[in-house]
């Protein structure tokens, strides 16, 4: 138990990465209605580009500017591969998963260490990194809420809920997803590059699963978060934050007590299948218990009543 409290600070702040992917990931499974499978790769591109910009002494900002920029161009390809060749949403994403493979290999091998030490991402120093975090949350959630509190921004949110509809009011679908795409993808690459600075390395096969662990993170928001997120968009992306994190808390514990290297895959699929799973059995076996209990009691007092 003592270990897993030493770590804790660690394991929020990893939680607080993955956060931030989910949230690129609720913009295209929830806003846009668009299953992407870019995910794994362009977080992964993300983490090489900053690697290798740091690594050649470049200005970190830099680095993470042109990591996002990697991303959102990840996303424009997944976008044209939709829209203008006409390819299935899933089947485009997973071409350009395939291709950023590739490129990955290219850029920097299959592992690569960062060698600069940034005290605002490092685990050394978790407190500032934690502080940092935080801030920068605040700071992406209040772009991503004036965002698609725009016209533009809009017009994604409508060409998720209803495209034949939103063609009917003029608006370019096709562009819209694509757009859609583009973020979303952004925002994975730009916490790839934070995850590359905070390990102090990128792997190739780090971002294996990532879509996985976003769905996962979006699901616990919306089980544990929607009497809350409903109403407001900014609070809805924070509960992802907090999906996140409560995702990995999860996840370090089951690996503490029952740690294993080749166990590791398949526990971290029984747990994100847990989390996906939850909102099913709720609907299907816990509220329909608690309605029948609400039943049963309403019946004995109505019976009560009239024995009285």
């Amino acid at each position: 138990m003592m270990a897993f409290f030493n770590v804790l600070p660690k394991t929020v702040a990893q939680g607080i990465l993955w956060g931030i992917m989910a949230i690129g990931v609720y913009i295209t499974f929830r806003i846009l209605d668009y299953a992407d499978m870019t995910v794994d790769g362009s977080i992964c591109t993300g983490m090489a580009v900053c690697a290798l910009m740091s690594n050649a002494g470049q200005p970190i900002w830099l680095a993470i500017l042109c990591a996002t920029l990697s991303g959102m161009a990840a996303g424009l390809l997944t976008g044209l591969f939709h829209t203008f060749f006409g390819i299935p949403s899933i089947l485009s994403g997973i071409l350009t998963q395939m291709i950023l493979w590739s490129v990955n290999l290219k850029l920097a091998g299959s592992f690569l260490f960062v060698k600069q030490d940034y005290p605002f991402m490092s685990a050394s120093e978790i407190g500032t990194t934690l502080i940092f975090l935080a801030v920068f949350v605040v700071l992406l959630v209040c772009i991503l809420y004036w965002f698609f509190g725009t016209e533009l921004g809009s017009s994604i949110r409508a060409t998720g809920t209803n495209p034949n509809m939103s063609r009917a009011q003029g608006i370019n679908i096709d562009f819209m997803k694509i757009l859609g795409l583009v973020i979303s993808n952004g925002i994975v690459a730009l916490s790839g590059s934070l995850f590359a600075l905070y390990n102090g390395s990128y792997g190739v096969d780090y971002g294996r699963g990532a879509i996985v662990t976003g769905l996962a993170a979006v699901i616990i928001a919306d089980a544990l978060f929607s009497w809350i997120a409903k109403s407001n968009f900014a609070v809805k992306l924070i509960s992802i934050v907090f999906g996140g994190i409560i995702y990995y808390l999860v996840y370090q514990a089951v690996l503490m007590v029952v740690f294993d290297a080749n166990l590791l895959k398949m526990l971290s699929a029984l747990i994100v299948a847990i989390f996906l799973a939850f909102p099913y059995l709720r609907k299907k076996y816990f509220n329909r218990y608690f309605r029948k209990l609400a039943s049963m009691m309403k019946k004995n007092k109505k019976e009560g009543k009239n024995n009285a």
